[in-house]
Parts: C-alpha cells; sequence; structure tokens
C-alpha cells in the first residue's frame, strides 16, 4: 500500500485503501498498523487532522480491528 509522509511526532507515513477500507499507519519507531473497516471519511479526518497522532488514539485506536504488519 502507498503510503505519504505526514508531519507528525510519532506517526511517518499513512495509507488508505478504500477498497477493503484499511487504514495503514507507520510509526517514527518504523512499526506498521493495519486498521480495518476505517470509512473514508474517518481517514479524510485523520489527514486533516492538527494532531494526527491525538486523532489516532481518540477516533481509531480501539475503535477498529487491527494487526501489526
Amino acid at each position: 500500500m502507498r503510503r505519504d509522509f505526514v508531519s507528525s511526532s510519532n506517526i511517518r507515513s499513512i495509507g488508505y485503501d478504500p477498497n477493503s477500507q484499511t487504514l495503514e499507519v507507520e510509526f517514527t519507531n518504523s512499526f506498521v498498523y493495519q486498521y480495518y473497516n476505517v470509512p473514508q471519511q474517518v481517514c479524510d479526518a485523520l489527514m486533516a487532522a492538527s494532531s494526527k497522532g491525538q486523532f489516532l488514539n481518540s477516533q481509531i485506536k480501539n475503535m477498529y480491528p487491527y494487526s501489526r504488519v
């Protein structure tokens, strides 16, 4: 999945596949996680958030199933 680099202290890049609704997040520690069944509007809101880490923690983590890849 293609990811775009973002400005964040703990997230390096973010990618999204609209067909499978999979959000992929690469952290600055090089770990990559995929979050499943994430609607496009949630991904759009994450990309527009002034603090992507805070948005991820409050709106995505523990809300959607995920796995480390």
